[in-house]
This record gives C-alpha cells, structure tokens and sequence, in this order.
C-alpha cells in the first residue's frame, strides 16, 4: 500500500495534535505524582467512560474479533461477551467501593484491606507482577496488531513498526500523564468508531462481497452468522458458550474485565469527581464496549472469509508477511482495499486506537512500579517531584520491553487464551475480598502463585510429559478450580487480619453485608470504635440492576446483529426488551444513592 499526501496529512495531523495535548497537559498540571497517575481525582464520568472504551479499542481489538470469528463464527465472540457480567457487576456494586477506599492505586489496597509482611510484601510482589510483566504482555499483544497493521499496510518489517509505534507512543504518554492520556482518548474515540464503520463500509462494498445480502448469503460465511452456538456440538457449546458464561467471567482475571473491578478501570474510579461519577463513567463503558462497536468488526471479519477464504490466500496476497500469517491478519488484510483519503482516515483511526491503549497501559504500569514499589519499599521519603520524574522513566522503560516481547508473539488469539489461563480461578477472590473477612493476604497470594503455576504447566510441561493435550475450556475450569481450592483452603489456614486493619476498612468503606457481622460484633466486644454509618446494603439492590443493565445490554447487541441480518420482526421485539431493562433501570438507580 502507498499511502497518498492527503492520508499521509491526517496520520501526520493526529501525532502533531496529540504531542500538543502532551505539552499542554505537562505544562498545565503534573505538578506531582498525584496529578501524572489520577489527574487530581477531579474527572467528569463522560471522560472518564469515553477514556475507557478508547482504551479497550486497541489495535489488537479487530484483529481478535476477526480471529473468532473466522475460526468460530460470529458465536465465538462470546468468549469475551460473557465479560459484560463481571463489568455491570462493577457498575453497580464495586464502582463505589472503589472510590470510597481513597486509594491511588488498586494495588495500594492491599495494605488498606490485609495486615502484616505477607501484606507488604503481597503490594510490592503484584505490583511488579502487574505493573511490569502482566502488562508488557498485554501491551505486546496489542503492539502484534500494529505490526500486522503496519506489515500489511505500509509495508514495514516488526521492527520498524514497533520501533516508529513505540517511540511516538512513549514520548506522548510520558509527558501528558493521565489527563493527557484522558484528554487524547477522547479524540481517538471518535477517530476508532470512525475507521471501524469506514472499514466495515468499504469492506461490503468489495466487488467479491457485493453488498451486504451477499455477504450473509455467501456459502462462506452462512454457517458462521449464527449469534449462539449450536449444542449439537457439544465440545463447541460448552468452550464458546457455556464455560464463558457460567465459569469464566467471575473467575478469571483479566485486564479490562476484572471481577470486582480493578487495574486501568480501578484507575478511571479513582479519578472521578465522586462515588456518582465513578458509577456512570463505568456504566457508560460497558454500553458502548459491548452494545455499540463489535458489529462493524465483526461485519469485516465476515468479508474477510469471502475475499481471503484462508491462510494461503494470505501467503499468495502478501508474500512478505509470511511471518505473521494467521487469521487475525484478516482484519489489516481487509483494509489494504480502502481508496485513498479515507485511508488516511482508517490509518490514523487504528494509530489512536493503538496509542489509547499502550499510553492507558504505561500510565497505568508505571504507578505500580512508581507508587506501590518504589515509594513504598525503596525510598518511603520520595519527593513528589522526584516520584512523576521516575515515572516518566519507568514509562519509557516499559515501552522497551513490550517492544522486545511483541517481536516474540505471533497470534493474538493465542496471547488472550495464555492471559486468562494465568488469571484463571483469581476472580472469585476479588469479588469476595470486600464482603468476607476472613480473606487474607494469603489467600490472594497463594491464588495468583498457583495459578501462574498451572498455566506454565499445561503451556509447557504438559504435553512434554506424555500427555494429550486438553481443550482451552478443560484448561481452563481445571485451573480454576484448583486455585479456588487452594486460596479458600488457606483462608481457613493461615492467621487472619488483625483487627486493627480490618476495622479501619469497616471505618472506611462500609461495604456491609453477612460477611462482616461476626466481625463487627467481636470489634465492638473488644472495645474498638465502629465510625462507619448504620445503612441498607447496597448489594442486593446493585444485583438486581447488574442483571438489568445486562438484558439491556445484550438485547440491544443481539438486537443490532438481527437487525443486520434482516430478522426485523425478533430484532425489534430485542430491542424492547432493552428499552424496558432500562426503565427497570433508572426504578432501581435511585436505591443505590
């Protein structure tokens, strides 16, 4: 592809715009550490929410989609559906949590939940393991996209892309902080949704799809257009459709999707003006996350199946990719057909996609490595100067090392199973650690040691030893239920919170509930001073509007596709039901307050 002066202008356009809002936002604020990691805390929740979906919209995004969908069918995409329980769970139990705890990182929490060493330790242990390693393999699965994007596109070997990518990326990011980083996704989010419809325009539009009653009529996408599996395959059903749904959203960790909340998302929280901000900033990202960008995606990686019916297709169009040759490079493949100008416009769409999310993931890393590492257990005495001047560097430091790991990967698809089989029986703690005492330090570092060991066990020694393989679904329910054993077990083992840390949190954030009565009595019985105030529980009343907003959101997804698809008479009955979940809704909303 040779890109004309004109979309050239717009690729150039976006990096002299955002390199502004880096100087601005440097010169306007950073002033510490505090403003570089939370923007003040003083965020409206449509920037927050807005900041959220440009941050889930990386580059890696459409290629994934267009992965499942061409090995599984639009179907499989409910391998990362079924993730909407755990963000309306967010919404509407964990989001004011968050904001009551006054933390600056969800790391930090830690010391203001659990006592003792293992709690120190545990802090600075997750820090470094999220902050660095977790998060430069996610920022190389998304820098993989971009060296597809760029392969495909621009004709630029992996090191060329990581190494253009990384270095304008790095610069912006460390001199904007988060309120640069705030103020930029709002931006790309409209350049992202812009160059998705555009592709998804242009890919209908391609003489062998011939429209859109083509492409659902073409014999090879009509056995992919199904929007649920089939139980008449079984081994299919229960890996697409039912393991997501009843095992994988509440159990496994997974950055953007954490039960309980948490990570890039935990830091939005923190940043908002208030609990309100913070509840709406959340909902408002998993309604257009989920509801509004998938179908242009996935409309593209259907195109894809009739253009380029598999991987020697591939070969045969792109003989100097052979390197990075699978089917998530059907997406980039697709938009090497995009006429020139509005190439430009997709160009630059998929740059902000994959600038939102690497300068979201340094931002967020660096306050691990910067807040809960360095100012915690190597100089406590740390000036706040010297806090954000450290944190540019870590920044700059994290980019280097995805750059190298990016080069190693080759398949997104294969990046997000490795992911959730290492977080795989961690959520459950996460959700659980607010409203039963008895979870410890412990717990939660016995549950992230075992099921990293279990990863590395069926991704390398498995096999070696002799063994069939297993499907990912057995991976990963076996995963989770040995690490879910061993963290309740050492609960139950292990000595608790001291009961000086565990009022301060009563004190602090009320979460309520069983799980804290016998707790609370015992405090009392012993003469500690209970501030919190006496309240109704929030949690059934948040229950009952996460699965409102749930129906809501899942009608109005399945309704849209129906709509696609023709069948206006079901994608309108779908999408009354989503009108009336949000009635239910906006009932229930006001019992939360």
């Amino acid at each position: 592809m040779i890109l004309s002066a004109l979309d050239w202008s717009f690729v150039i356009g976006f990096f002299i715009i955002s390199l502004g809002i880096g100087i601005w936002s440097a010169r306007s604020g950073n002033k510490d550490a505090n403003d570089y990691f939370t923007a003040g805390g003083k965020m409206p929740w449509w920037l927050l929410g807005v900041s959220m979906v440009a941050t889930t919209f990386s580059t890696d995004t459409p290629n994934l989609v267009t992965d499942i969908v061409r090995q599984n069918g639009v179907s499989g995409n409910w391998a990362w559906w079924s993730f909407l329980f755990t963000g309306m769970l967010t919404v509407f139990v964990y989001a004011r949590l968050w904001k009551k705890s006054g933390v600056v990182t969800d790391v930090e929490f830690y010391e203001l939940r659990y006592s003792g060493k293992i709690a120190r330790f545990l802090r600075g242990f997750r820090a470094i393991y999220l902050g660095l390693i977790f998060n430069v393999m996610i920022m190389a699965t998304v820098s993989l996209a971009a060296i597809k994007i760029g392969g495909v596109l621009l004709g630029l070997s992996p090191l060329q892309t990581v190494l253009i990518a990384g270095t304008v990326t790095v610069i912006y990011s460390s001199l904007g902080g988060l309120k640069g980083v705030l103020i930029t996704d709002f931006l790309q989010f409209f350049l992202s949704i812009g160059g998705a419809f555009i592709a998804a325009y242009v890919a209908l539009n391609h003489p062998k799809v011939n429209g859109l009653n083509n492409l659902l009529t073409h014999e090879n996408v009509v056995d992919k257009l199904d929007l649920f599996p089939s139980p008449s395959d079984p081994q299919v059903f229960i890996m697409i459709f039912l393991i997501p749904l009843l095992v994988q959203w509440w159990s496994v960790w997974y950055p953007g999707a954490e039960p309980g909340g948490g990570g890039y998302i935990a830091q939005r929280m923190f940043a908002a003006k208030n609990e309100d901000h913070s509840i709406k900033a959340v909902l408002f990202f998993n309604a257009a996350h989920y509801a509004i960008r998938p179908w242009p995606w996935i409309i593209v990686a259907l195109a894809s199946l009739i253009v380029f019916p598999d991987l020697d297709s591939f070969r045969t169009a792109f003989p100097g990719a052979g390197s990075i040759i699978n089917h998530d490079l059907g997406y980039p493949a697709m938009l090497t057909f995009i006429p020139s100008g509005l190439l430009g416009l997709v160009v630059t769409s998929l740059i902000a996609a994959y600038m939102s999310t690497i300068s979201t993931h340094l931002n967020w890393g660096a306050s691990y490595i910067v807040n809960d590492f360095y100012k915690r257990f190597v100089k406590p005495e740390a000036s706040q100067k010297e806090m954000l001047t450290l944190g540019r560097v870590i920044t700059v430091v994290l980019m280097v090392f995805t750059m190298i790991f990016a080069l190693l990967l080759d398949n997104a698809l294969g990046a997000f199973q490795i992911l959730l089989q290492i977080g795989a029986g961690t959520g459950l703690i996460f959700i659980l650690r607010w409203f039963w005492w008895r979870v410890n330090a412990a717990s939660e570092l016995s549950a992230m040691i075992i099921s990293f060991l279990v990863a590395i066990y069926f991704g390398l020694v498995h096999k070696p030893l002799g063994f069939e393989p297993l499907a990912d679904w057995m991976q990963l329910v076996i995963g989770v239920g040995i690490t879910s054993i061993t963290w309740i077990v050492v609960s139950f083992v292990t000595a608790p919170t001291s009961m000086e840390t565990l009022v301060k949190f009563i004190n602090q954030v009320n979460p309520g509930g069983p799980g804290w009565k016998s707790i609370m009595t015992k405090a009392k019985a012993e003469g500690f001073e209970l501030t919190a105030k006496t309240e109704s529980w929030k949690v059934p009343v948040g229950i009952l509007c996460m699965i409102a907003g749930t129906v809501g959101i899942y009608s109005f997804l399945m309704g849209t596709g129906l709509f696609i698809y023709g069948q206006t008479l079901n994608a309108s009955i779908l999408m009354v039901v989503a009108a009336l979940s949000v009635v239910v809704l906006t009932r229930l909303w006001p019992k939360l307050s």
